[in-house]
Order: C-alpha cells, then sequence, then structure tokens
C-alpha cells in the first residue's frame, strides 16, 4: 500500500473535518512546504499518537519465541506432503522468528537445507547447513548435515570435497559406534550409496553442449552519457516553460538500444498483496507467503534462501551482506520502527529512506535550502551547521566562487551542468504542493510528523542505551533527531513528490501449481523506488520506450525507431492497447496532474469510433461492428439491427463469471469441465463480441492451456494461434505483450515437436523480446537454448507452457 492505512486515513480525514476553518485555511494557503509541516506538526496530539500506536501494534514485526517451534512444524508437515517450495517459505519465517546462536534457528536452518536440496537448489542448501553449524547445529544431528553436504557437492561435481567429508564421516562413524544400531545402520547405506555417486560421477565424460554465447550486445550502455548519469550517449536533457525538463535522441536510435540503466537511488519492497495479519484474526502467527518472503528486502533478488533481520522478523535479505548493508545504510534506524513504517504506508517509508541515504551525500546546498525555509519560523530549532558539516559535500564542485553562489542551468543538474542520480536530482523533482488536495497534505504531513516524534523517541532510548551498554550505535540517528524540522519538511517534499515520481518495480511472476501443471505468468508490483534519470522522461500513451526491471536496476530501451532530436517517451501507465482515450486523460490528470496532448490522444479525440475495438461488440445478425453511444446500431447499412448498450454489458458480464468458472475448473485440474464450458463460452462470444475483443483471446488462450495440460499440442497451438491474432491488433506486433504470447506458442510447437513451427516461432518471439528486454531476460535465454537444441539435438519434451 502506497499510503497509511484506511483506519488511519480516516481517523486523519476526521480530524481534518473538525479543525475551525481558520487553521483548514491557513494550512490550504500555505504557499511553503515548512509552513504545511509546521502548522500541520502543531496539531498531533498525544491521541492521535496513541491512535498510530495501536495500528501499529497490529503487525507482528517483533521476534517472538515461541514462533520458531511453529514454523519448524507447520514446515515439516509441508515436507513431508512433498511441498517443498512451501516449506522452505514456512522455514524460513520460523528463522526471521528465531534469536541468532540458539538451536532454534540451527535447526530451522536445517531443515530449510533439507527442502532445498529437495528443490534442486544445491549452492543454497550448502550455504544454509553453513549457518545451521555457524549457529550451534546439535552435534548429535551433524552426520545427517554432513551426508547432505556431501551429497550437494556430488551433484554440483565438487566430488573432491565430497570424497574428503565421506572419509570424515567413515573415521567418525569407526570412532564412534555407540549411537542406536538403526540409525548407524541407515546413516552406513546413504554413505555407501554416496561413495557409488562419486565413483560414477568420475568415469562420466563430458556430454553437454558448451554454453551458448551470447551474440548480442551486454546490459551495459555502449558509451555512458557526459551529462546524464545512467544515460547513453544517445540521449540529450533538455528544458522549457512547457514541457519541463526531458529527453532527446541525440542521433537516430534502433528498436532495442539501451538508452538509460540506472540503478534506484531508493526502493521499498511492498508489503504484498496481503498484509500482516493483526492480532486475534485468523491466528497469532502468519502462514501465508507474500512477496516480503520470497525477495531480498535491500537488493529485490528473488530468493528461497532469506537471511534474516537479527532484530526483527519482517526484514529478509537474500545474504549476511544484503542485510550488513542495509543495516549500515538505513535498517538501523527503521528497524524498531517497522510496524509503524507498515502502517504509513510505503511512500512514507520511501521519503523517511530517502533522507536516511542523504547522509552519504552532497547535499549541504539543499540542506541550506531548508533550513533557510524554516529559519524565520517562530520554533525552537537548534543551528543547522552540523548537520550541514556532517553532509559535507557541494554538490559537484564550489558553489561559491569570488562570493557569487552559481545556480545549476536545470534542476537537479550540478554546477557543472551533470544530472547525476543522486539526492541532488531527487531532491529537484516537483512535489506539486499546488496540485494535492488540503486533505492529502495534512494527511501526508501529520504522518511524517508522526514518524519523526517516533524517530526522536527512539533517539533517546538509543541514547540511554549506549550510555549503559558502552556501544555507540546510531549515533547518526542523534544527528538526524537534532535536525528534526528539517528532516521533517524533507521527508514531507519526498511524499507528495511519489505520487508523480515514484516508479513501480515490477517482475514476471509464475501462478499456478506444480501439481496441476497449469502455469502461467503475469507481471506483479514488487516494490516502489525513485529513478531520478527515469524520471526525466515524459509520458505518452504510445511511447516509443519500453521499460524493465532487474532487481533494483531499471533499464530503458527504445521499443522503435527514434529519430534523432525525436523526444524519448515513456508510459506512465495509462497506455493507448490498455484503456480509451477518456479513461486515461481522467486517470492522468487525477494522478499527474496534467492533460495528455501526445499523438495517441490526439488521434482518438478527431475519431468517430464510439470506443476501443477490444471493448467493441458486433451484430448478431452479420457480425458487423456495432456503433453508437447508450444504443448501438450495426455498421452496415443494409442491416437495420439495434440494441443496448446496457443489454449487451450485461451479457458480456454473464460471460465473464462463465469464463471465471472455468479458469477456476482449469486451477483444480478439472480438464475435461474447463473445455466444455469454454467451448460454450467461446460460442456465446461470438454471437455478440467484436472478433478483436479481448474476451475473445481470453478464452482462447484458457483453451490453449487446458489443451496443453493434457498434451494435446496440435489443438493447444491451434488456440493459442487465435489469441495470438486478438493480442496483435490490440498490442501491436512487436509489443511485449505479443513477445510473451510468442515465447509460449514456441514452447507448445516445442513440446509437439513440431520442429519448423517452433524455430520460426522461436524466433519470432526472442526478436521481439530482446527489444524490450535484451539478452538477459530468462525468456530470451530460454528461446535460444530452444533454438539450440531444435538445431542440434532431436526435439525433447521439456514441460508444459508457462
Amino acid at each position: 500500500m502506497d499510503l497509511p492505512v484506511d483506519e488511519w486515513k480516516s481517523y486523519i480525514l476526521q480530524k481534518w473535518s473538525l479543525l475551525p476553518k481558520s487553521v483548514q485555511v491557513t494550512i490550504c494557503t500555505a504557499e511553503t512546504l515548512s509552513d504545511i509541516f509546521l502548522h500541520s506538526s502543531s496539531l498531533l496530539q498525544p491521541e492521535d499518537e496513541m491512535v498510530l500506536k495501536k495500528l501499529s501494534r497490529g503487525y507482528l514485526i517483533e521476534k517472538d519465541p515461541d514462533a520458531p517451534l511453529f514454523y519448524k512444524e507447520e514446515g515439516n508437515k509441508k515436507f513431508q506432503g512433498k511441498d517443498y517450495m512451501g516449506a522452505t517459505v514456512l522455514y524460513s519465517k520460523g528463522v526471521s522468528h528465531s534469536a541468532p546462536n540458539t538451536e532454534d534457528i540451527s535447526l530451522c536452518y536445517a531443515n530449510r537445507s533439507a527442502a532445498l536440496f529437495h528443490l534442486g537448489q544445491y549452492e543454497a542448501c550448502l550455504k544454509d547447513i553453513s549457518r545451521a553449524q555457524m549457529h550451534g547445529y546439535p552435534e548429535r544431528l551433524q552426520p545427517k548435515l554432513m551426508l547432505r553436504r556431501a551429497e550437494c557437492l556430488v551433484n554440483l561435481g565438487r566430488l573432491e570435497e565430497a570424497s574428503q567429508i565421506i572419509s570424515d564421516l567413515e573415521s567418525n562413524f569407526a570412532a564412534k559406534q555407540t549411537r542406536a544400531a538403526s540409525q548407524f545402520q541407515i546413516l552406513q547405506r546413504t554413505l555407501c550409496h554416496l561413495k557409488m555417486k562419486v565413483q560414477e560421477k568420475e568415469h562420466l565424460t563430458e556430454t553437454f553442449p558448451a554454453a551458448l554465447t551470447n551474440a548480442f550486445e551486454d546490459m551495459n550502455l555502449r558509451e555512458e552519457n557526459k551529462q546524464i548519469s545512467s544515460a547513453s550517449s544517445s540521449v540529450s536533457l533538455c528544458t522549457d516553460t512547457l514541457k519541463g525538463r526531458y529527453l532527446i535522441a541525440t542521433k537516430d536510435i534502433l528498436p532495442g538500444e539501451l538508452l538509460v540503466k540506472e540503478e534506484a537511488f531508493v526502493s521499498v519492497l511492498n508489503p504484498g498483496e496481503l498484509p500482516p495479519l493483526r492480532y486475534g484474526l485468523e491466528s497469532k502467527w502468519d502462514t501465508r507467503v507474500v512477496i516480503g518472503d520470497l525477495y531480498c528486502h535491500r537488493c529485490l533478488k528473488h530468493t528461497l534462501a532469506t537471511v534474516p533481520c537479527d532484530g526483527c522478523s519482517y526484514a529478509k535479505y537474500c545474504s549476511q551482506e544484503c542485510m550488513q548493508q542495509a543495516w549500515d545504510l538505513y535498517h538501523s534506524t527503521e528497524c524498531s520502527l517497522g510496524g509503524l513504517l507498515l502502517t504509513l504506508g510505503v511512500f512514507c517509508h520511501i521519503a523517511l529512506r530517502s533522507t536516511l541515504l542523504a547522509r552519504f551525500e552532497d547535499i549541504s546546498k539543499v540542506m541550506r535550502t531548508l533550513c533557510g525555509e524554516i529559519s524565520n519560523k517562530d520554533i525552537s530549532f537548534p543551528e543547522s551547521k552540523n548537520l550541514v558539516q556532517t553532509l559535507s559535500y557541494d554538490l559537484g564542485g564550489e558553489s561559491e566562487r569570488n562570493g557569487k553562489t552559481l545556480e545549476p542551468p536545470i534542476p537537479g543538474c550540478d554546477i557543472n551542468g551533470k544530472y547525476e542520480s543522486n539526492y541532488n536530482a531527487v531532491f529537484s523533482l516537483l512535489p506539486h504542493i499546488k496540485h494535492h488536495s488540503p486533505e492529502h497534505k495534512f494527511l501526508c504531513a501529520l504522518s511524517v510528523s508522526a514518524l519523526c516524534r517516533q524517530l526522536e523517541a527512539a533517539s533517546l532510548q538509543t541514547r540511554t542505551t549506549s550510555l549503559k551498554s558502552s556501544q555507540p550505535k546510531a549515533a547518526a540517528v542523534h544527528a538526524m533527531c537534532q535536525e528534526l524540522p528539517v528532516w521533517g519538511v524533507a521527508m514531507l517534499r519526498h511524499m507528495l513528490q511519489l505520487q508523480c515520481n515514484a516508479q513501480a518495480i515490477t517482475t514476471m511472476q509464475q501462478t499456478g501449481s506444480e501439481e496441476n501443471i497449469i502455469t502461467d505468468s503475469r507481471q506483479v508490483r514488487l516494490a516502489s523506488g525513485i529513478f531520478p534519470v527515469v524520471s526525466l522522461l515524459n509520458h505518452s500513451c504510445s511511447p516509443n520506450t519500453s521499460v524493465s526491471f532487474t532487481g533494483t536496476v531499471a533499464t530503458v530501451r527504445a521499443s522503435q525507431q527514434i529519430g534523432k532530436g525525436q523526444e524519448i517517451l515513456h508510459c506512465y501507465g495509462p497506455h493507448e492497447s490498455r484503456m480509451g482515450v477518456v479513461e486515461r486523460q481522467q486517470k492522468l490528470r487525477s494522478q499527474y496532474f496534467f492533460d495528455c496532448n501526445c499523438l495517441a490522444c490526439q488521434n482518438e479525440k478527431h475519431s468517430t469510433a464510439a470506443g476501443p475495438r477490444w471493448e467493441a461488440f458486433c451484430c448478431t445478425r452479420c457480425r458487423e461492428l456495432m456503433q453508437g453511444d447508450d444504443v448501438l446500431s450495426c455498421g452496415s447499412a443494409a442491416c437495420a439491427e439495434s440494441v443496448s448498450r446496457d443489454h449487451l454489458v450485461r451479457r458480456l458480464q454473464d460471460l465473464q463469471k462463465q469464463v471465471g468458472m472455468a479458469q477456476k475448473l482449469l486451477r483444480n485440474g478439472k480438464l475435461e469441465r474447463a473445455i466444455q464450458l469454454l467451448l460454450g463460452c467461446r460460442q456465446d462470444a461470438e454471437s455478440f463480441l467484436w472478433v478483436e475483443h479481448s474476451m475473445v483471446g481470453e478464452i482462447e488462450d484458457d483453451l490453449a492451456q487446458a489443451y496443453a495440460a493434457l498434451g494435446d499440442w496440435h489443438e493447444s497451438a491451434t488456440h493459442l494461434q487465435k489469441s495470438l491474432q486478438v493480442v496483435e491488433v490490440r498490442h501491436g506486433p512487436c509489443s511485449v505483450e505479443m513477445g510473451h504470447e510468442l515465447f509460449k506458442l514456441a514452447q507448445i510447437f516445442f513440446n509437439g515437436c513440431a520442429v519448423p513451427e517452433a524455430l520460426s516461432t522461436a524466433h519470432k518471439a526472442e526478436k521481439v523480446l530482446l527489444v524490450h528486454y535484451g539478452p538477459g531476460n530468462d525468456e530470451v535465454q530460454e528461446l535460444q537454448r530452444m533454438k539450440s537444441c531444435l538445431l542440434d539435438l532431436p526435439p525433447i519434451p521439456v514441460g508444459p507452457p508457462v
């Protein structure tokens, strides 16, 4: 959730409605962020903080010593049912609640290593074995763990290491034959099996083809821009009063060319579609799987073997190194505030993290600006000299020469005119103070004020603890809290910026289950972040670029040819292939505060068509396109058929319910019943929906999945090709959506041993996906392996399409 939880929003809006009119007017007419922040923060009362504290307590963020046993037992149930993925996540939850260097955490790590072994993740299994031993895994259980280590090493081809462990275990067994006879015999049999496996591996010759070489450009920029960090030399930064800052092409750009590759200045993992359970609901501990269980909270890498924060049960990382980096940069401050940050939302969390990261950057001028805004206010506020000295950086050069302050030519650039992906660039992003509603500004200001109060309280507690334990922890927090009015204004600025400048970091995630074979992929929002260079791109409903993500790195590629001097354009969400012009205009106006006048919008405004063709109806008599608004008439002059739009919309809603029922049958593996229902839906759709309607394509795609699950590859390909026709008309032949559909079709042809069709389709899919993602994409690499196999080896089925 981007904004605070609904309970806090409702509470603050109620508080706003009860404020005297004069106070509301004062905040509404405030022209600076410091005025808004200071007036609003003065209204934060202890009872408000108590409400927020109660809401925050609803999230189980602290470590619970009783939880590891619960999660270990739940994980064991999944393990025994051979649901190794589910077992892994539950063991991870047990790890997250365990204190370091305890038997609890060592047992959870060891059990997770067993689940990872069954998933074939041998490197991750080895790491978990080491972690279990590091945290004091019981001596009595060590042989079982060492056998698992040896078997992992054998599977990884590290035979010398495996042989040494086997030798050590044999010596250990010879010296300690006091263990129970049955247990000893099991271990001995496993050991003998491992020895045989090592011998077999040693006599095997390498039969696999050499690794595929990448003939395409790598993921790095060919030549980095001297004016804009993280951008290629093919673009240039411009500015004018109407467009603001924007990028143009300095030369002719080909489709697929990498234009920007930028690491997020800051990113925060989304809590997931399912928020943490509140106390008293369902159970004390949460067994659901959310995004936070599967991705590193710092680098966003997908991982099943998470490493938890030592201080809380929420933050999880892909490695000890990522955990330490996060702690040093920001988590030492955030750790005790986990429940509060989840309550206040992702935007407030990003605002805090941005200011924490600012401590490591060159932002003295920014801080002088903030301090200047506040210095005239009648509040108790210490001098800002210490903070500026602590930050001690001068935006890329001397800020004053010959007694004169040099202003950068473009906002966000340093005095040398360079735009870098740093805090100065983040600070320059527009907060749109005048466009946000008074209620929204009050909500953000009071939320930030409450966060500042908690930071102050945490600083006081840390200083007290440090005096008692002589631990010099969180000195930066203390320095920050000395300047809370400054940081509060900065955080409010960031929170308001995010509505227009936050970038949704997405990933392709598989859905479905292994048992039912039916799998598919969908794009999910993984995190929210700020990318200062990507933020320079203006919007178009028909953009000439495609943005994708690898962890916290955004890559922008040309999706079509861009001529020299043309503007580089990105879609903010409302795309011409997803919604009509009226809906797009409304969304852009409400979220981004501008009226879109891109070419797509201009063309649609002057079009006589009633709406997008993927939402159109056809005549039930002659199958021609229906036209009109409330009453639709057949487009054929020879046909007088007419019908109310409401009637057709109701028919469509009924059809959608039927398709939903069929999709549920698919997920549950009831394939024959699903196919019969879908065939009926297709017949109904053909009677009143236009051939390019999105529902027609969806039904064909579902039928393709059902037949693929039955192994009827020919029938599956027939239906998917019909779905492709709808996708192509709606999204275009070179769209990323078309690339994903072609990838599925290539897999179906491959599985059905249709070699020429598989090669041709794989080539088309690869060509499209390379433009949008580049050579590092998983689907691109899978297509290259598929083509290599088709060219060099007999076709071998590789499983159902995804």
